[in-house]
């Protein structure tokens, strides 16, 4: 689907919103919409992660933000987003096989950031992601200064957090990101 018109994707993300209500309590679809009018950038990057397979939605805000976060909600890693190692220097450090590109790349691209743990972990409570796939989260610099990335999933009930090399990629692993107004 794409969703380069403005009116379309705010249709597509009121219905996801009013669909799932448990994700964002406490949060009116006026406010948010307020926020986006005449937010270019913001409905870029929402087109964006709808376009790459992410179904954005409002979570519900953190303690530390008055602000409305948009999350990628799909079931499972989006689909326009996988097969992707770490970042930019991954990338180019990759002699053979390269994939098309970075997830970090990608997400700053697209006017996004990759999920922290905590927000992955957040993400989870509202509702189970990642069985199937998994998805590269925003690594300390302290690993990835050692060549390392973290990534997590959903298995067993259970939320894991793992390591690979930053120049890694599978076709089961993308990226969740967040854009926050």
């Amino acid at each position: 689907m794409k969703t380069a018109d403005p009116t379309q994707l705010l249709r597509t993300l009121k219905a996801r919103f009013d669909k799932n209500m448990r994700r964002h309590q406490g949060v009116a679809w006026s406010e948010v919409e307020s926020r986006l009018q005449g937010n270019a950038d913001a409905l870029k990057s929402l087109a964006a992660m709808e376009e790459s397979g992410g179904e954005p939605d409002v979570i519900a805000p953190s303690g530390k933000t008055r602000g409305i976060t948009f999350c990628d909600c799909a079931a499972e890693s989006p689909t326009g987003r996988r097969s992707l190692c770490y970042d930019a220097a991954a990338l180019a450090a990759r002699k053979e096989n390269k994939p098309e590109g970075s997830a970090v790349q990608l997400a700053s691209d697209m006017g996004i950031s990759l999920l922290t743990e905590e927000q992955y972990r957040a993400l989870q409570e509202l509702g189970e992601f990642d069985l199937k796939t998994s998805s590269w989260i925003l690594t300390p610099p302290d690993i990835r200064s050692l060549g390392g990335a973290l990534f997590c999933d959903r298995r067993y009930g259970k939320v894991f957090t793992y390591h690979n090399g930053v120049q890694s990629y599978y076709a089961a692993r993308g990226f969740r990101g967040a854009l926050t107004l």
